[in-house]
């Protein structure tokens, strides 16, 4: 009898464990089939965005913004104009080009590289002399005088460094000021530092980057030789994202991207 019921309690014993097996079967299986069916995180896009080095405070904030509204990310190569060129042409990558004025967009545009473009804010060239202006630089003219050192950016290079001769051309002093320079720049970004140090009397940068650079004052160039310069935003032909750089450019030059040029010294295109 004992035997028997021995036998029946192990009997009973087994049957509980192989149910509570196949529940938790049942249970794993379930699971597995409910996380299959969970959707799977999808890559954030990011765009190539080449950009005249001296757009770089507003085109870093304007990243940032962009990021939060779209979840894109914004990939900068910052350089000079003639630099950008190259890499855009060398490389076959790119998205969109922000270049420091729109005659190095028409360059590119007439080398078949661009799908199209929009004006975004002007550049205004302007001089600038470190703080208390040791050398008494009060306009153009006295960058041409005896022992007055000078930095300009490299005419080949940089978007500054190319309106620079069309300035001093037409002020009628480019042989003078041209033996007071003594260096070129391969980006406007530079030119600031050697001011600051005072380690030259005088530059030519654009305003926005004298209004963003401490221990330096301006000097405003006059109207009738200045060479004011209008900065596109052009989507490239190369881009294989094509919808997504259209709506990146758009955003650059919607009302919110031009007042963030504006914030950081930029006169906006209307």
């Amino acid at each position: 009898m004992k035997s028997i019921r021995k036998i029946g309690t192990v009997l009973l014993i087994t049957v509980m464990v192989l149910g509570a097996l196949l529940i938790s079967g049942c249970g794993s299986s379930e699971q597995k089939e409910t996380d299959t069916a969970q959707p799977q995180e999808q890559t954030a896009e990011t765009l190539l965005v080449y950009s005249g080095a001296g757009l770089s405070a507003a085109m870093d904030e304007i990243a940032l913004v962009y990021k939060e509204k779209t979840g894109v990310t914004i990939e900068y190569s910052y350089g000079g104009s003639a630099q950008n060129l190259s890499q855009i042409e060398l490389s076959g990558k790119g998205d969109v080009w922000t270049p420091g004025s729109m005659t190095d967009c028409d360059i590119a545009d007439e080398k078949g590289l661009i799908e199209n473009k929009q004006n975004v804010a002007y550049h205004v060239p302007v001089i600038i002399v470190p703080e208390g202006n040791p050398a008494g630089i009060t306009g153009l003219n006295d960058l041409a005088n005896p022992g007055v050192k000078v930095a300009l950016g490299d005419e080949e290079s940089c978007a500054i460094g190319k309106v620079c001769p069309k300035i001093l051309n037409a002020a009628g002093i480019y042989e003078a000021v041209s033996q007071n320079v003594i260096t070129r720049t391969a980006t406007v970004s530079e030119l600031p530092t050697y001011v600051q140090m005072k380690q030259v009397d005088a530059s030519i940068v654009w305003e926005d980057n004298a209004m963003n650079t401490d221990g330096v004052e301006i000097i405003q160039i006059p109207d009738a030789v200045n060479q004011i310069k209008t900065i596109p935003v052009a989507v490239l032909k190369i881009t294989e994202k094509l919808e997504s750089a259209q709506q990146f450019a758009d955003f650059v030059a919607s009302d919110e991207g031009k007042a963030i040029f504006e914030k950081h010294g930029f006169k906006p295109c209307e």
